[in-house]
């Protein structure tokens, strides 16, 4: 099983994070994310072309927001949880709150 790289936990900043947090479709797959624990990038459910969504995923990792784990030709995604609340206490609760709110 090969890791993709994705920054430490250290290392993540507060405007990346926005930033990846600033597009609906990323929201979508946190979302989703946050509901399942870890998906397929297959069982994503998001209406963007296959290379969009790869731009969006990339978005999510380079900010650390996203774990992707590689199995064979799958790659699966789960959400960081544990880093982005020890080092932006109460941010990932609040964006998913907004996004149950909105979706309501």
């Amino acid at each position: 099983m090969v890791e993709v790289d994705e920054p430490d936990a250290h290392r993540l900043v507060l405007p990346e994070v926005l930033h990846a947090f600033s597009d609906p479709t990323r929201l979508a797959v946190v979302a989703q994310l946050a509901d399942a624990g870890e998906l397929s990038c297959g069982n994503l459910d998001v209406s963007v072309a296959k290379s969009t969504l790869s731009q969006h995923l990339r978005v999510l990792r380079e900010a650390g927001v996203t774990h992707t784990r590689r199995d064979g030709n799958q790659r699966w995604l789960s959400i960081r949880r544990a880093d982005l609340d020890g080092r932006f206490p109460g941010l990932l609760d609040s964006v998913l709150g907004a996004v149950v709110r909105v979706d309501s």
